[in-house]
């Protein structure tokens, strides 16, 4: 895939202010990009990677070797370092990772004038990934750019932020995931219904895609039906279902039952406006409305996303599902 700007959908403001700092070569030596999951921060700072490796006035110019190089994924003055999987424990960036990454940072650049290293997920760092990562950026050995990405800033240590530069990445307009989705293949009509229901997400749109979503908010719709009898029985056979599936999958789960309840939440206020996630399922909705009134509605809510927190640590995916099935079965 081409890596230029122009390929990129949505934070005009951002990639702005980041063009006129390499232009001006005023880019410090270490940026956070920070936002939501799947607004597209990662490919941001991979452009802007093969601009800083590019070096010429308009980079990246998309052809030549440093270019080329880092479309092929071969670039030896770039370093990507993402989080990993260890047998059933959650992803995570380990100790031993990050002394990998700052054997090569130090080494001299082959290509082009520096090193880039770009940190993905960089809130997965355990403890002493992140202590060992904090002493190269207070002292950078060579010419290197860092360039962390992450969805949850909070979990950073504040040494680490304080030591970069922050960028700040929103979610993206439900018109702009639609063409994102496009460009991925999808048809028009798909696109639509998955940019709705995106939240600005067009990687959490493409998750859906992919993991059969229309299939997923099926499951997910029965579950709200059967919410109202759920019995302990059923709690620990469905508990033992979700605990299976990739935490991914439990993920996007999660979010398709939030999607309902918000809708939920909607028909309570106003009797459904056009900001509807599921316009489609309008009159079903609002023949539940008896089995959820509003306090219910937000205590599920917040029930739901304090199972998404809970989803980004090292937690054992069958018991969080019970945990939370056994509070939904006793909210009735």
């Amino acid at each position: 895939m081409e890596i230029k700007w122009n390929g990129i959908v949505g934070h005009e403001r951002e990639i702005r202010r980041l063009r006129e700092m390499l232009r001006e070569e005023r880019l410090p030596h270490a940026l956070l990009f920070a936002g939501p999951q799947g607004v597209g921060k990662r490919r941001v700072a991979e452009t802007l990677a093969a601009g800083i490796l590019c070096g010429r006035e308009e980079a990246p110019c998309g052809s030549c070797a440093s270019c080329l190089a880092m479309q092929r994924g071969n670039h030896p003055d770039y370093y990507l370092l993402e989080p990993e999987t260890a047998g059933k424990a959650g992803r995570s960036i380990k100790i031993e990772q990050v002394r990998a990454m700052q054997t090569e940072a130090s080494r001299m650049p082959i290509l082009s004038g520096r090193r880039v290293v770009l940190i993905d997920g960089a809130e997965l760092m355990n403890e002493a990934a992140e202590n060992s990562l904090l002493k190269t950026l207070e002292e950078p050995v060579g010419q290197v750019v860092f360039l962390l990405v992450t969805s949850a800033r909070a979990s950073l240590l504040d040494t680490i932020l304080s030591r970069c530069m922050p960028l700040s990445f929103g979610m993206l307009e439900q018109e702009e995931v639609r063409t994102v989705l496009m460009q991925q293949g999808i048809s028009a009509q798909q696109a639509e219904r998955w940019a709705r229901l995106s939240d600005g997400s067009p990687g959490r749109a493409i998750q859906l895609v992919q993991h059969g979503g229309q299939e997923m908010q099926q499951k997910v719709w029965e579950f709200l039906e059967q919410m109202e009898h759920l019995s302990m029985r059923q709690v620990f056979v469905q508990g033992k279902e979700l605990g299976e599936l990739s935490r991914d999958a439990v993920g996007e789960w999660l979010g398709c039952l939030l999607t309902l309840l918000r809708d939920l939440l909607l028909l309570h206020l106003d009797g459904g406006s056009m900001l509807l996630y599921h316009p489609e399922l309008r009159e079903r909705l609002l023949a539940m409305l008896g089995s959820f009134p509003e306090q219910r509605l937000f205590f599920l809510v917040e029930q739901v996303r304090e199972t998404q927190g809970r989803l980004r640590t090292n937690v054992n995916l069958r018991l969080l599902m019970e945990r939370f099935l056994i509070q939904c079965a006793m909210t009735r």
